[in-house]
């Protein structure tokens, strides 16, 4: 983002509801305007999107949109803010994981972080251009921040340093991209399967030939055939951070 798309983001993201700049074109609204770049995104990707697209989505014309977004670095901002799950959405999934005898405690630093990141993994999976979307130096709205900030809370009190709470929330968040980068670029194989089935399925079909130059590979993948390990990726890699997180929270404690 240039200086001046940044500073349009930041009015936009935070500041009142805007007004058109100039003439009498009435009935758009921030919130119309973005989530018509949703659906279009939703449908056909990031690249699908530009201020024309949007515009004849919501039947006006492109001058009529630029009198509320300056820009599609703006109107993807805005997507952002509009496509991400209500991190409030979290508080009703803690409630019910933990049981109504525990609902007021919360859960641990542990059950929140995880919670977090299926919540984060979903977010990912309804709208994959996020994936695209979140990266590089930009300007982060409410919700996305309300995001991090339910991150770091689960992790206060635990001992660490804010340098080692943020890069905790980073790592954690880096695991779920990656996963849900690998889901999507493997999108639509074959037989609906996610990633984890069709690495399965596509490394079978090599092994069942030449198994025996790839023993220990022939044996991991007998071994998830047998047992039903598929897509386990996601919770597996998260339930090892966390054991690392834990043990961390443990040597701060003593």
């Amino acid at each position: 983002m240039t200086s001046e798309q940044w500073s349009a983001a930041v009015r936009l993201l935070w500041g009142p509801p805007a007004k058109p700049a100039r003439g009498p074109k009435r009935g758009l609204t921030l919130e119309g305007i973005a989530l018509a770049g949703v659906g279009i995104a939703d449908a056909e990707g990031l690249g699908g999107v530009s201020m024309q697209r949007v515009a004849a989505e919501l039947a006006v014309t492109k001058m009529a949109l630029y009198r509320y977004v300056p820009g599609k670095a703006e109107l993807v901002a805005l997507m952002v803010e509009a496509a991400l799950p209500d991190p409030a959405g979290l508080d009703a999934e803690l409630t019910a994981a933990a049981g109504a005898g525990a609902a007021s405690a919360g859960g641990g630093w542990r059950e929140q972080l995880g919670v977090w990141a299926r919540g984060l993994y979903e977010g990912f999976r309804a709208h994959p251009w996020l994936l695209e979307a979140t990266v590089g130096a930009r300007v982060m709205g409410p919700r996305e921040l309300g995001w991090m900030e339910r991150a770091l809370a689960a992790l206060d009190g635990c001992g660490l340093s804010g340098a080692e709470a943020m890069d905790s929330v980073v790592l954690v968040a880096g695991h779920v991209r990656g996963i849900a980068e690998q889901e999507r670029a493997m999108a639509g194989g074959a037989g609906g399967e996610g990633p984890d089935g069709q690495l399965v399925a596509m490394l079978g079909e090599v092994l069942r030939v030449r198994g025996d130059d790839y023993p220990a590979l022939a044996a991991a993948l007998g071994s998830v055939a047998e047992q039903g390990g598929q897509e386990q990726a996601l919770l597996y890699g998260l339930e090892r951070i966390l054991d690392g997180l834990g043990l961390l929270v443990e040597r701060r404690g003593r």
